[in-house]
């Protein structure tokens, strides 16, 4: 299971070239901005490797199936804990605890990735990632980690409690990864920024409707 910070279209690219071809990576992704286009749509159908996301159509029950059913064949899960590509590129937005939900229940090992520099693009941007040690959740909660390792029942007041510290662990583990990061991407301010429109290639640009 990975765990990646998200700022731009090109993130699943940028994650993809990181990590082996295979087992395959899947990532969750808006269906409604993933398939507002026939090119985009026919596009994706050829890439694969996206769980489309209707918001307020399913829980975080479906969600979670999708992450084991994922596991259970050996491909890679990729967890969003942003939940969107709005942060600042220097620094984390605040983490969504859906996706630490998931990985609670799912139960699987997780490499975090920091990404850098695709918050805007053109010819020439240099973007940077950095995979960081593999952890759990156990090991990221530490202390907080309940006896046994057994997890409170599902949707519970406790099980929402280990959730939110687990989210907090993620931005304490990826944040400082990204704001050292950052630096390295951003050029001079003389540098041509050539087709900066592919910013917004596969993204709606902010105040379009969905």
């Amino acid at each position: 299971m990975i765990a990646a910070v998200h700022r731009g279209w090109m993130d699943p690219f940028l994650i993809m070239d990181a990590l082996p071809l295979e087992p395959r990576a899947w990532f969750l992704g808006s269906g409604p901005s993933a398939f507002s286009a026939r090119w985009r749509e026919w596009l994706l159908h050829r890439v694969g490797g996206m769980l489309p996301v209707w918001r307020g159509g399913v829980g975080i029950d479906q969600h979670v199936a999708s992450a084991r059913a994922v596991i259970a064949t050996g491909g890679v899960f990729v967890l969003i804990p942003e939940g969107g590509v709005a942060g600042p590129p220097d620094r984390l937005a605040p983490f969504r605890f859906g996706s630490a939900l998931i990985a609670l229940r799912a139960g699987a090992p997780i490499l975090p990735i920091a990404i850098a520099g695709s918050a805007e693009l053109y010819v020439g941007r240099r973007l940077v990632t950095r995979i960081l040690p593999a952890t759990s959740a156990a090991e990221l909660l530490g202390p907080a980690w309940p006896p046994g390792g057994q997890l409170p029942e599902a949707g519970s007041r406790a099980e929402l409690d280990l959730a939110h510290a687990l989210t907090e662990r993620f931005a304490d583990l990826l944040g400082p990864a990204v704001a050292e990061l950052y630096p390295r991407t951003v050029d001079p301010l003389g540098r041509p920024r050539r087709l900066r429109r592919l910013t917004w290639l596969f993204l709606a640009r902010p105040g379009d409707a969905r």
